[in-house]
Parts: structure tokens; sequence; C-alpha cells
């Protein structure tokens, strides 16, 4: 089958993704072996290619927003049939034995894998998941559409949980992309006031015609203070920003799996008045059961770039370059 595969992490520049022919994966007994469709291109994407992220697979295929029907299951599996359309995410698999785990914290379980880092992902023909972490797509929405809520959407809810956003709130979100443009549609539809912040005009247009109050360039801040903010740009000088942005009490979430080095923080501009960052460390399936069911009664949609398979690394530097607004979307042949 053909696929994309990190060769040698570094700046795309040098071309660390590279094209392929694998055998088609053959699933383990809990497992289901899926014909990829579609498969959304996130940021972690590139923080796995430009080698942000350690390398955990060498040779890895990226990808973990992926849309597609079972083409293949496991002796062991039970609920699903071939032909089904499933969805698989980041989270791959957890132990769900450890104290997190049991604790219904199974994001934070010490020995979880993760689709397109740890094993191969959705950058490919096909793939493979455990059919416990594979999830049920609600209808009424194509291919192209559901992929970049399988993580975008269900890390920007947990975002949105994290910054502890009260009703009627006012939130702050710093970058706009493909998962803010998302928590930002969720936290609208339950009421709040959003303001972003970020540094594409093509993203600040969206953001206004989505029902964001305000979006404002970099340098300016947000016109009233915030309740809560979440950091989804991967840029660590955008902390304080943000928390100086913030009213008392608030709650800054830091979304993203890599960040830069954050600058030294003053306590009485910045952390005074009992404002608080929070991080935010992948999903649990219950996340994502709640975005999905949220997504579907609320009308939550992506704004969307297809890309054919063919042209992954294209779709990367444009994300690295934010030269689209939402999200790329790499499209197998259906053939």
């Amino acid at each position: 089958m053909d696929a994309w595969a990190v060769t040698e992490p570094g700046p795309l520049t040098g071309e660390p993704l590279q094209p392929v022919r694998r055998p088609v994966p053959v699933p383990g007994a809990d497992e289901l072996l899926v014909r990829v469709r579609a498969c959304g291109v996130c940021r972690t994407d590139l923080h796995v290619t430009e080698g942000d992220l350690p390398v955990r697979r060498p040779g890895v295929t990226p990808g973990h927003e992926v849309v597609g029907v079972v083409a293949g299951l496991g002796e062991a599996v039970h609920g699903f049939a071939p032909g089904d359309r499933v969805g698989v995410a980041w989270l791959r698999r957890t132990c769900g034995v450890c104290a997190y785990c049991a604790r219904g914290a199974e994001n934070l379980c010490p020995r979880s894998q993760y689709t397109g880092w740890d094993t191969d992902g959705g950058y490919a023909a096909y793939t493979t998941v455990p059919a416990a972490f594979a999830h049920p797509l609600p209808g009424g929405l194509d291919d192209v559409a559901l992929a970049p809520l399988l993580c975008a959407g269900i890390i920007g809810y947990r975002a949105l949980r994290r910054a502890a956003l009260p009703p009627g709130g006012r939130l702050g979100l710093y970058g706009f992309g493909g998962s803010a443009h998302l928590c930002a549609q969720v936290a609208l539809a339950e009421g709040a006031r959003v303001h972003v912040v970020t540094r594409g005009a093509a993203a600040r247009r969206l953001a206004l015609e989505l029902g964001a109050a305000s979006a404002r360039e970099l340098s300016e801040a947000p016109p009233e203070p915030l309740d809560s903010a979440i950091l989804f740009a991967p840029v660590g000088d955008l902390v304080p920003v943000a928390l100086r942005a913030l009213d008392r009490g608030g709650v800054l979430a830091i979304a993203g799996i890599h960040l830069s080095d954050i600058p030294p923080l003053h306590y009485e501009r910045e952390l005074f008045y009992e404002r608080e960052v929070r991080s935010v460390t992948s999903n649990t399936r219950a996340d994502a059961r709640e975005f999905l069911t949220l997504a579907a009664r609320h009308g939550i949609r992506a704004t969307t770039h297809a890309y054919p398979l063919s042209r992954a690394p294209q779709a990367l530097r444009d994300l690295e370059a934010g030269r689209f607004d939402g999200a790329a979307v790499l499209v197998n042949d259906p053939s």
C-alpha cells in the first residue's frame, strides 16, 4: 500500500516525510483493520515530522484524525462489521489497570500509546486500531468534515473544560487553527463571548464569521478582561501575554503537546489574584464521546481544505506557514 513515513525527523525543508510502499497491516486479535478514507492534518503531525517530539517508532507513518471503514477484524473483536465507518484518534491504547485509568484519567496513563507516534497512523491507505479505541461516528457529515473532529475537536473540547469557563463567560483563544475554530463553536453554542488573538488575517476573518466578539493581531489585547483563555499556538512567549489578559481568578489552559520555552513570569502582573495555568494532556474516550455528541447536537463544523494523500508534505508546509484557515484533510483515492 502507499504510505508516508518520517524517515529522518527534521525541518520540512529537508523533506523528512517520504513516500513508501508497505504491506497492508495485519490487525491484532483485539484490533480493526481500517481502510483510510480521510485523515486530518494536525499540528502534532508537524511536531512528529520535525522532531519536536522524541521518536517513538522509527519511520512512523503520521496521522491520527482518521475516518475510514472497517476492512478486517481481529479474532477477539465483537460489535463491529466490515464496512462500518469508524474514527481513529490520537489516544490508541492505555493499560486500563493503573491508578490513572482506574480513576477515569486514562489520558495520564504512563503506558498510553498514540496513533501516528507509537504506531503507524493515517497518512496511508490502511491503518489499525484497537476496537475499544475506535469511535463510532455521527451521521450527516462526510469524511472530510469529520476528520478534524477526531483530534482538533476533541482536544479543543478538553482544553475548554480545563479552562473552567463560567456560564456566559469571556473566553480568549490565542491561535486560531484547526482546534481553536472548533473549540470556539462549542463555546459560542454554550453562550460564551469569544475573543480571538491570532497572527493570520484569514483566521481572524473566520473567527468573526463564526461569531467571535473580536479578532485581533498578536500585538493587541482583547477588548475586555477574560474569565478563561486557551493557548493553541505552540508559542511560550504568549503565556505571559494571555495571563495578563485574564481577570481575577481567571484560568489559562495550554492545549498543545509541544510548547516553546516560557519566559520568566512576573508574579504581580501575571499570576497574582489567583490566576491559574493548566496544561492539557491528550484526552479520554469519554471526552471524545461527549464532544462528538455535542458536535452533532450543535452542528459544529470544521472549515476544511482537502489535499490528496500524495500531497501530504505540502499540507504540512501550508500548516506550518499558516496558509489556510481551519484544517487541512488528506483524502485517499477511493479506488
